[in-house]
């Protein structure tokens, strides 16, 4: 009876399979004409590289580098193993090696042996006919010496015509002729969303191609404030550095520079530098070898949410002018501290790195004009810029770390305080709101609402006078910034003199 019923279940299943295998087999019969049909459609709304890379990857090329240490003489003492890494000589320590006062790694003329050279690889582009190449200044800097590798295994000693560290750029020159160069396109016209290919050489794995898309433009990074870098998902890994970024025009767009990752590897975090950028750069530096850069000569911050309502600002826009250098061509175009710079020419000035850039960007002795907000109203300057160093280029002020809650104690400035200050009032103590919004013992409050504080009952009525948010200029260690304080109308104290 049992081996009936398996037996009639065993049927059944057989029976079910056969139907359900009839039924897939005309479904596949039926949908056959649609399938192929489907697959080609979504196949043709994918990126197709393969042009792209046949007619620009033989313009990539492969930079390696090297840099020869230098031998040490010894004297003796501590001194015997200088040039030795510490790990290496940890390991020979946890091993047993003598390392007695009679031992030396002397050579035989009385010298440190020399370490092996170091070797550094990146990538780059060939931009003109005649070996002219971009890259990243970090790829070739310190290098002794420079070797590019073409697609066509051809190699060449490599010169550095110039290289800013400001912008991680260089342009180096090889001794060739009939190169074939790379198409430049326009960073500008870049939109969020297309698709992007990188080509370069890494982990010294040559004209490697990997593809993605604009993940965003403009760019911060807390380590380089002139750079509107272009963020990509391409895979960038060490030694696509240097490298090009190709839009599906197969032109280049930008530099690939840095990555973002926790681990040394790719992330899905990759930047480039907008050619629109290095080619300004480039001309600088192949004509120099080096970049011109204008200074205003201020030093500015981003206005935050509190600092913009404490200015009366409905919106958080623009570069806040916390301090004026005496002399320079803010100072002669009569730009004061507590303006808020909106438009430098005909840029405008979302926030203090927009106007770093756009000034470092601008030539030294060339006149621009510069409308800033003051005292609620907008006012257009002139102003001739100055020649900047690598050092002096606008900066943005770091805001001050928020602490604590509401009141300061006050007192005069001395003399020689005056001196050193101007008008202002010096803060013995700090507690509640003020110290919360980062106003701290030591600092000299210079201004409060944008109103130069010249007497202790102008500050107290300034406090008094005050909404919710009260903006501060503070003169600390040597530098100018403003600080905007929250404060509570509940809790509105009086100031202590």
């Amino acid at each position: 009876m049992i081996r009936l019923s398996l037996k009639k279940t065993a049927a059944a299943a057989a029976v079910t399979l056969a139907f359900t295998a009839g039924a897939l087999l005309q479904n596949d019969s039926a949908l056959s004409p649609v399938a192929p049909a489907a697959a080609q459609q979504i196949q043709s709304q994918l990126p197709d590289f393969t042009k792209l890379v046949e007619e620009n990857g033989k313009t990539v090329v492969s930079i390696e580098v090297s840099k020869k240490p230098k031998s040490m003489p010894s004297r003796g003492g501590s001194d015997r193993f200088r040039g030795i890494p510490k790990d290496q000589l940890d390991l020979l320590r946890r091993f047993g090696f003598p390392f007695g006062p009679d031992f030396d790694f002397r050579g035989p003329h009385g010298s440190m042996p020399d370490m092996p050279a170091r070797k550094g690889q990146g990538s780059g582009f060939i931009i003109s006919p005649d070996g002219i190449i971009l890259t990243n200044h970090h790829v070739i800097d310190g290098a002794d010496e420079i070797t590019v590798h073409l697609t066509d295994n051809r190699e060449f000693k490599g010169k550095v015509l110039g290289s800013d560290e400001k912008t991680d750029i260089a342009v180096v020159k090889i001794d060739a002729k009939d190169l074939p160069a790379a198409k430049l396109g326009s960073s500008e016209k870049v939109k969020v969303g297309e698709w992007v290919a990188a080509i370069g050489a890494p982990f010294g794995l040559e004209n490697t191609v990997t593809s993605g898309i604009v993940s965003a433009k403009s760019r911060n990074l807390p380590s380089d404030q002139f750079v509107p870098f272009i963020q990509t998902d391409a895979a960038v890994n060490p030694g696509n550095s240097g490298g090009p970024l190709f839009n599906m025009k197969g032109e280049v767009i930008g530099i690939n520079s840095q990555i973002f990752s926790t681990s040394g590897g790719f992330m899905g975090l990759s930047f480039a530098i907008p050619i629109d950028l290095a080619l300004q750069i480039k001309d600088d530096l192949i004509k120099d070898g080096k970049v011109h850069r204008g200074k205003l000569g201020v030093v500015i911050q981003t206005l935050t949410p509190e600092l913009a309502k404490s200015f009366g600002l409905e919106k958080a826009k623009g570069a806040l002018v916390a301090e004026v250098t005496k002399d320079s061509a803010a100072n002669k175009a009569k730009i004061e501290e507590g303006d808020i710079i909106l438009f430098f020419d005909d840029k405008e000035i979302e926030k203090a790195s927009d106007l770093s850039r756009s000034v470092a960007s601008a030539k030294p002795s060339t006149e621009h004009t510069v409308k800033v907000l003051r005292d609620g109203k907008e006012v257009t300057l002139k102003v001739k810029l100055d020649s900047a160093s690598d050092s002096d280029v606008p900066t943005e002020a770091q805001q001050a770390k928020s602490k604590g809650r509401l009141g300061v104690s006050v007192r005069p400035l001395s003399d020689e305080e005056k001196k050193k200050f101007g008008d202002g009032l010096f803060v013995v103590s700090s507690e509640g709101a003020a110290a919360k919004a980062g106003i701290k013992e030591g600092d000299v409050l210079l201004s409060v609402g944008g109103k130069k504080i010249r007497s202790f009952d102008q500050f107290k009525k300034a406090v008094e006078n005050a909404k919710d948010t009260l903006a501060l200029q503070v003169a600390r260690e040597g530098s100018r910034i403003y600080v905007a304080v929250k404060l509570d109308d509940k809790e509105k104290k009086e100031e202590k003199k």
